[in-house]
């Protein structure tokens, strides 16, 4: 998958603001300051069109961008732990979980997870709702450069074990060396194939 274009659509709190197309959606989700931003950076190869910030919480609306004319990623709120107050937080998963149900046009989400740390009951929830829903997913280990290749392989495994998923099934990624980009984009290239079928 090639990205020539990328465009800041616009950013929403419920789906009276969400933009009126019909193109294929990909939602990006993930634990606050798990590299949401920094991936889809990475991903359209550009460095600031998403904000990014070393605080957690800093993604606090639902933020839409065009790919090519004929995609759109979305950029979730991250949930768990940010520097905001109880009621913004409080807020965060119920929009979440309203784009979630309602979005028509969601074709698959891109779950996060940072390679160092474990599971919590947060991402169990999410992959209990997108399955019970079959809504394809995608399991990316983010800051797997943070870690030697050996750890790499110990985390990924512990993590597979916890999530009963198979070693090939995730995808290890970093935003500072661009491991693991080609593969994600290409995952995603499958899931618009299918969808155009």
């Amino acid at each position: 998958m090639i990205i020539k274009t990328v465009e800041f659509v616009k950013s929403a709190v419920k789906p009276s603001q969400y933009p009126e197309y019909d193109f294929p959606e990909i939602a990006f989700a993930g634990r606050s300051n798990v590299g949401k931003s920094s991936l889809i950076n990475a991903l359209i190869q550009r460095r600031d069109m998403v904000k990014t910030s070393s605080k957690p919480g800093c993604t606090q609306l639902i933020n839409f961008f065009m790919i090519n004319e004929e995609l759109s990623f979305v950029d979730l709120p991250g949930y768990g732990y940010a520097k905001v107050s109880k009621k913004i937080r409080a807020q965060w998963q119920p929009m979440v979980n309203l784009y979630l149900s309602h979005r028509k046009n969601l074709l698959g989400l891109v779950l996060l997870i940072d390679i160092r740390r474990d599971p919590e009951k947060e991402e169990f929830d999410m992959i209990d709702w997108l399955e019970s829903h079959e809504m394809p997913y995608l399991v990316i280990l983010t800051k797997s450069d943070k870690l030697s290749k050996t750890k790499q392989q110990k985390r990924v495994l512990s993590i597979c074990s916890q999530m009963n998923r198979e070693k090939k099934s995730v995808i290890l990624f970093s935003a500072k060396t661009k491991k693991g980009r080609d593969t994600v984009l290409g995952e995603i290239e499958n899931l618009i194939d299918w969808y155009n079928e």
